[in-house]
């Protein structure tokens, strides 16, 4: 009796719930999901539908008021919208490591830095060797970046097999190399940047420094100036992917309730006396609703937004990201000699 009571009631559903999570803990399932996706986006844009299929990436989404457009393709919606949840959930676990593990010494990070910047400065100093004086000589900036939704997804297909120090290093160095990607991208090709729009962003990355000092933890309230934040970056003309890197770099480490204080709250709501008292304005009630706060305030905000946004990113942000961007057609090539 006491083992039933110490874990949460069963129902039916979990019958069919449970085996389905099992399958969402499996890494490798994230990686699959995101080859299949790969592979149904280069059979539609080589098939009779390719058409339809490449076309419908290109639909505008958005508001117009007026003059005042802010309407985006929806391949733009997936790229710099849903992948900016992508980099964040990333700066998640890449702040986890600095804080609280591996990347703590300074000697672990310069590894993966080097490698980025050896990654990005390399296959430029090639291209430009090889397209000096050519009329595509501008277009250095296309051969520096890693397409880190891929790297994270290959790494996913070898699940444990792939030691966690690999692991680290690998989503370190994406991590440096894409935002080195982002600045040349913004500084080398952007257009010219709105610098209104850049200031409100930098205004709404201050209002969230300042709402954390403040003690707000309300994650509505995050979510709500993270948007805003976004928007501003966007309109700016900056890479607005870079918004989710700067605001998960942000997110607290630190639990807001200590291991003590929870078993104090803890044990005064378990000092109450059996029964079903726990509704209505009375202390019990209280106690209980406190003790949820506790119990959810007892994990840091980076572990507690890492563990509900990696399901969203792995099984439905990167196979979206991959069914708008690996829709390549493929056309035959005539080998036959003309006179």
């Amino acid at each position: 009796m006491i083992d039933k009571l110490a874990s949460l009631p069963h129902e039916a559903a979990d019958t069919l719930a449970r085996p389905f999570a099992r399958f969402l803990k499996i890494e490798a399932a994230a990686g699959a999901l995101l080859f299949l996706a790969v592979l149904l986006a280069l059979g539609l844009a080589n098939s009779p539908w390719h058409r339809v299929f490449l076309d419908f990436w290109e639909t505008r989404i958005g508001l117009t008021f007026g003059s005042w457009d802010f309407s985006r393709s929806l391949r733009h919606w997936v790229n710099d919208g849903l992948m900016t949840l992508f980099f964040f959930v990333l700066s998640l676990e890449l702040k986890r490591e600095i804080v609280l593990g591996e990347l703590r010494n300074p000697r672990q990070v310069a590894l993966p830095l080097a490698g980025a910047v050896g990654g990005m400065v390399v296959p430029v100093a090639m291209y430009l060797t090889l397209m000096s004086g050519e009329s595509g000589m501008h277009g250095w900036g296309t051969v520096m970046a890693t397409d880190t939704a891929f790297v994270i997804g290959c790494l996913a297909l070898f699940g444990n097999r792939v030691p966690p120090t690999l692991r680290l290093f690998l989503l370190s160095l994406a991590i440096f190399d894409d935002v080195g990607a982002i600045l040349v991208v913004a500084l080398g090709y952007g257009e010219a940047l709105n610098w209104s729009a850049l200031g409100l962003g930098l205004l709404g990355i201050g209002a969230v420094a300042s709402a954390s000092r403040l003690g707000i933890r309300s994650v509505p309230v995050y979510s709500l100036i993270g948007a805003g934040v976004w928007l501003c970056i966007d309109a700016s003309g900056v890479h607005a992917t870079i918004a989710g890197v700067i605001l998960g770099l942000m997110t607290p480490t630190r639990v807001w309730v200590s291991d003590a204080r929870l078993r104090g709250i803890l044990g005064r709501l378990l000092a109450h006396p059996a029964g079903e008292h726990w509704s209505g304005d009375t202390t019990e009630r209280h106690d209980l609703l406190q003790a949820g706060t506790a119990v959810t305030e007892s994990v840091s905000p980076v572990e507690r937004l890492e563990m509900i946004l990696h399901p969203w990113v792995g099984f439905a942000i990167m196979p979206i990201f991959a069914l708008a961007n690996a829709g390549m057609t493929f056309q035959g090539a005539d080998f036959q000699q003309t006179e």
